[in-house]
């Protein structure tokens, strides 16, 4: 949701919402969907002991209901927080919400990293039997 406020420069100070909803939607499925299932591809591979995360080690070791419900727990948490955080950004007004959006899109850029990071290493579990970690 656009709105015509302008700071120096002629940068808008409040980001297209969908745009951010949309890197979010990215960052959730790198981090939830594509590492659950390598995890549990790479966990049928190569056993639960190959897992370098002791919490998902353990998840694992639960089974998969536990596995699941703590991603989609986790997934809901990571959902309410980010739409607390744009409904903060929507109140915002001149350099608060210029440094908010730019602050989240620095975040968000991390976020995804990690995750690639994340599915590259599950992948590496998966082909060479090891962590990258």
């Amino acid at each position: 949701m656009q709105r015509p406020e302008l700071l120096a420069g002629g940068d808008r100070t409040h980001p297209d919402e969908s745009e951010y909803w949309s890197w979010v939607a990215g960052a959730l499925y790198i981090l939830l969907t594509a590492d659950l299932l390598t995890t549990l591809y790479a966990a049928d591979i190569h056993g639960v002991a190959a897992e370098a995360n002791p919490y998902m080690r353990w998840a694992l070791g639960e089974g998969l209901s536990v596995v699941v419900i703590l991603n989609l727990s986790a997934l809901v948490v990571l959902a309410g927080l980010f739409a607390g955080y744009f409904r903060l950004l929507r109140t915002a007004e001149g350099i608060e919400a210029w440094m908010l959006a730019r602050s989240f899109e620095v975040w968000i850029g991390g976020v995804i990293a990690v995750g690639l990071f994340v599915f590259a290493n599950n992948l590496a579990v998966i082909v060479y039997g090891r962590s990258l970690i």
